[in-house]
């Protein structure tokens, strides 16, 4: 497996009450898969992803990437493997304002020693996104929406071999959530593994396995099934 997932579990103290958000969850993921999550808000579905991202440290469990147990690594290694390996698209607007559109998209190759044309695969992930025309405009003068295209440009920079998306769709029109999930399904057919958070249930036909999160707990079921649930 690619990835393995064992036990996992994050809880929070408040006073003297201790919440499980995410409980004893167990999840194996192989190469080439591509893998949704629904669930109703706050059930743990993005705390599941900051912890398998190496962005949030859980309180038991490990998350095995190629059978390395990635919270045994120091700091500098984690971010390493977030910067070679994997392509995060978080849930709210992570781009940095003071850089334009095209330099947010290029950035991450340059956080680490690298050969290629980083210009180029920016100007491609950008045609692919849509965004092209706005390349040199700032963050600052774009639409929610295409905000969200910067970000999946950018987790793309890297061609990651697993792409982690919390809610990627949830600020697009229809139209456009149609091309980024094109988009995603032709990166999985070329070996990109994706793990994707959504509330959209016409998007789920783009994968190839399920999961439901509820009270912190994960299931699978069967595709054919999970649009019929009113889990969102």
């Amino acid at each position: 497996m690619l990835l393995e997932i064992k036990g996992l579990c994050k809880e929070y103290k408040r006073r003297e009450k201790t919440f499980s958000v995410v409980d004893n969850v167990d999840l194996s993921i192989g190469q080439g898969d591509f893998v949704s999550v629904i669930g109703r808000s706050g059930s743990g579905k993005s705390t599941l992803l900051n912890m398998i991202a190496g962005l949030l440290e859980p309180t038991s469990g490990n998350i095995k990437l190629d059978d390395r147990d990635i919270y045994t690594l120091k700091d500098r290694k984690k971010s390493e493997i977030r910067n070679s390996r994997l392509g995060y698209i978080p849930q709210g607007f992570g781009v940095l304002y003071n850089l334009t559109v095209f330099d947010n998209v290029r950035l991450p190759f340059y956080l680490s020693k690298r050969q290629g044309d980083a210009a180029g695969r920016a100007s491609f992930l950008l045609d692919e996104v849509g965004l092209s025309p706005l390349a040199e405009m700032m963050p600052s003068q774009l639409s929610g929406g295409e905000l969200r295209r910067v970000l999946i440009a950018r987790a793309l920079m890297n061609e990651p071999e697993i792409l982690i998306a919390d809610e990627p769709t949830s600020d697009l029109d229809i139209e456009t959530t149609k091309i980024i999930m094109d988009l995603f399904a032709r990166i999985n057919q070329n070996g990109t593994t994706i793990l994707i958070v959504t509330h959209e249930l016409d998007t789920l036909e783009f994968g190839n396995r399920v999961l439901t999160m509820e009270s912190g707990r994960l299931t699978e079921h069967a595709q054919s099934n999970a649009a019929e649930k009113p889990y969102i």
